[in-house]
């Protein structure tokens, strides 16, 4: 520790870590980006979520708070209502319903 290397960082170096660091602030961002939804009733509800082909069913107890949808997908609400996401809304499920805020 203390001793100087003298290493010097090639153009190269240089720029695989800008890269690195784009990347990992990109996939940051994109996570913050996420659609949430919340879960007011006071019984489990359930979402249909088709993101990139794939579908899955997400369960939310009663006063869960989730994040998905991170790059759009299309989501059936509880009471059958579908809508599409682009990832930054946020659903409110109350009296069985989805709603956008």
């Amino acid at each position: 520790m203390g001793q100087e290397t003298g290493a010097v960082l090639t153009p190269v170096v240089v720029m695989n870590r800008l890269v690195l660091a784009g990347f990992a602030l990109l996939c940051a961002v994109e996570a913050a980006f996420a659609a949430s939804a919340v879960n007011k009733d006071s019984e489990p509800r359930q979402l249909i979520v088709t993101e990139g082909g794939s579908r899955s069913e997400l369960t939310l107890a009663p006063g869960e708070t989730v994040e998905f949808c991170s790059s759009g997908c299309f989501v059936t609400m509880p009471n059958g209502d579908r809508v599409v996401l682009t990832g930054s809304e946020d659903v409110e499920i109350s009296g069985g319903a989805g709603r956008i805020r």
